[in-house]
């Protein structure tokens, strides 16, 4: 049997990485450049920090754009669009987390693919080459800098869709823990734990394969062990050097296996609620996991073993060991359940229905989810 693994990016990593800037913008000879961020980034200085690598490059004319939203919307893409069309940009800089750089892919679709950008929700259906996009992650949980897909919102339909293909992928990224020095406790939570559900709902989707499933495991490890010294002190570069690393291990894994039943709850409560997304992932990925164990109990045994948690030798026991360990896990990162972030027990019967109609459960492995199942997992999440 054969497998398919891609992989495409251009990675520069570790500290100071950002000094390679001006080389990658020379080297693909742009004159005119949009730098996609938010508030957050400009605020601890970050992109103030870019932009000084960016002056480096004698005449290159840079348009700013600081207004990214959470959960970007179709209506933002459309803005940042109109504005990169009228200043004729001929690439991208997206600096932040999943959503920059999310963003920064679809603006970058309908540079050189007519709209709008909802046209693209599936897999595949990209048409033209995109024009150069330097990714740089201040955030270690999305993996949004070294996959092909973006995550949108769409108001209207108000549901969150994904666009994949390989040609949406970041054409360098650039990776320097010390940009998330900054996060503060909460973010590195909740992005830390959006990584840790990538690595395990990858691991187990009906679509992993062995080049898949190392990275996956190999990202879990990693977060396991660094995840709460980060959150704990921002400043342990140990941590956040290989949480970074972790992040980008795990996107390998995931972008080729994709995701599963914990992100079709995800989406939906982020569409209807704007949760930020890890957090959304986070408050129910240890009762979607406890649901997902009955149909594939060797692989949860293996992401058990694999972060050396103590099993007992009894088959069904030992399935729900991860589970807990991540149960264990939201606890002590202070994750908030689902009351805690303003969801109400008379939400669950319309976020039910939507949840059903999210293409993602195509990749689970326990297929034949109903409404009650999802009903059931808010339950136990709130």
């Amino acid at each position: 049997m054969s497998y398919n693994f891609f992989v495409h990016t251009d990675l520069t990593f570790g500290k100071d990485a950002i000094e390679a800037l001006p080389g990658i913008l020379e080297s693909e000879e742009l004159e005119r450049v949009m730098v996609v961020y938010d508030a957050g980034v400009k605020a601890a200085g970050i992109a103030k920090r870019v932009l000084q690598e960016m002056n480096k490059v004698k005449g290159l004319v840079v348009t700013v754009f600081d207004g990214v939203e959470p959960n970007p919307t179709n209506e933002l893409i459309e803005k940042i669009y109109k504005i990169a069309k009228t200043e004729d940009v001929q690439g991208f800089v997206a600096i932040g987390g999943g959503s920059s750089i999310d963003s920064a892919k679809a603006v970058n679709v309908l540079m050189t693919n007519e709209g709008p950008i909802g046209n693209y929700g599936g897999i595949g259906l990209v048409k033209e080459k995109l024009l150069p996009l330097i990714a740089i992650p201040t955030t270690a949980g999305t993996s949004s800098e070294i996959t092909n897909v973006t995550a949108l919102i769409d108001t209207q339909a108000v549901c969150k869709y994904v666009v994949i293909d390989n040609k949406i992928t970041p054409t360098y990224v650039i990776a320097d823990p010390e940009f998330t020095r900054t996060m503060p406790p909460s973010v590195t939570s909740a992005t830390g734990m959006d990584a840790i559900t990538h690595a395990v709902e990858s691991y187990i989707s009906n679509m992993s394969n062995p080049l898949t499933k190392y990275n996956s495991i190999q990202g879990l490890k990693i977060f396991h062990k660094y995840l709460q010294r980060a959150v704990e002190n921002g400043d342990d570069m140990e941590a956040r050097e290989n949480m970074m690393l972790g992040c980008i291990i795990t996107g390998f894994g995931f972008s080729n296996a994709n995701l599963g039943f914990v992100h079709a709850i995800a989406h939906t409560l982020s569409a209807h609620f704007g949760l930020p997304h890890g957090m959304a992932n986070a408050c129910v990925l240890p009762y979607v996991m406890a649901f997902n164990a009955k149909c594939c109990e060797d692989e949860m045994i293996e992401l058990a073993k694999a972060v050396d948690l103590p099993l007992s030798g009894n088959k069904a026991e030992d399935s729900l060991a991860l589970s807990k360990e991540l149960l264990a896990m939201t606890k002590a990162l202070k994750i908030k359940t689902l009351s805690e972030q303003g969801i109400k027990e008379s939400d669950f019967d319309m976020l039910a229905d939507d949840v059903l109609k999210e293409p993602v459960l195509n990749f689970n492995p326990r297929t034949g989810i109903t409404k009650e199942d999802v009903i059931s997992i808010l339950k136990q999440a709130f």
